[in-house]
């Protein structure tokens, strides 16, 4: 629903079936947080929709057989997260893993929306795959945990860099260099909720809310005022997602 102009946009976050979005999403509002709502499997694809938000459909890592049949809705601002996970899932399954990033692809590509892309222990693969596919309007690289290079390869594949609680947390030192090295023109900031909460939250169930936080540490890595970093991350989403009137939740 519309409201006020948010000065900062959670890009991803998940709502499971046990929440209470809307009281989230009065949370983030209040907050001047607005919200995308990401699917991955059948499930969360549901709760992201029902949000009433933003929102993505798409099937992660997870899946595996037939590839997945995805339908453009309205509200819809990109196809995800989909990707490669070889933590989670053995590397006897990243052909599985390939054909189901292939087709979510080759729909991304048809209808126009960019992707929201997770790599775990696949950096490679990923790599590989996005180049093949080449999509017109890229899209982004969420709760980035790579280095430099690496970072440097998706940024020149026309991707972003998103950054979740992780880049607060004690050991993220080399994560830290990344956020400040990735153009200001090609960041975001995230929760994952309801995963990763960042310091000061670290321990609790994350909340969009949160996410405030993830940006003003960010933004003292880089020397920027709090209030001009989280313009130029709304700036860099809505020309990402290409999102309309501002959605703050119901």
């Amino acid at each position: 629903m519309s409201g006020p102009e948010p000065t900062l946009i959670d890009t991803h976050c998940h709502f499971e079936a046990g929440d209470d979005a809307a009281a989230l999403l009065r949370e983030a509002a209040e907050a001047g947080v607005g919200v995308v709502a990401v699917g991955g499997n059948p499930a969360l694809n549901a709760t992201a929709e029902a949000s009433g938000t933003w929102f993505a459909q798409g099937f992660d890592w997870s899946c595996e057989g037939a590839p997945p049949t995805l339908a453009a809705k309205p509200g819809m601002v990109a196809v995800g997260e989909l990707g490669f996970d070889l933590h989670w899932r053995g590397p006897e399954t990243a052909a599985a893993q390939r054909a189901c990033f292939e087709a979510q692809a080759a729909f991304a590509r048809a209808h126009g929306l960019p992707v929201i892309v997770h790599t775990r222990e696949a950096d490679a693969l990923t790599l590989e795959a996005l180049r093949a596919a080449a999509l017109p309007r890229a899209g982004v690289i969420h709760s980035y945990t790579g280095g430099i290079p690496l970072a440097r390869a998706f940024l020149d594949l026309g991707y972003l860099i998103s950054f979740s609680g992780i880049v607060t947390f004690r050991n993220a030192d080399a994560l830290r260099e990344v956020a400040r090295y990735v153009p200001g023109d090609r960041i975001l900031v995230e929760t994952d909720a309801p995963y990763l909460a960042p310091v000061p939250y670290r321990g609790r169930r994350n909340r969009p809310a949160y996410v405030r936080a993830t940006a003003d540490a960010v933004a003292a890595l880089r020397g920027e005022a709090p209030e001009a970093f989280a313009a130029r991350t709304v700036a860099n989403a809505r020309a990402l997602f290409r999102l309309s009137a501002p959605e703050v939740g119901p």
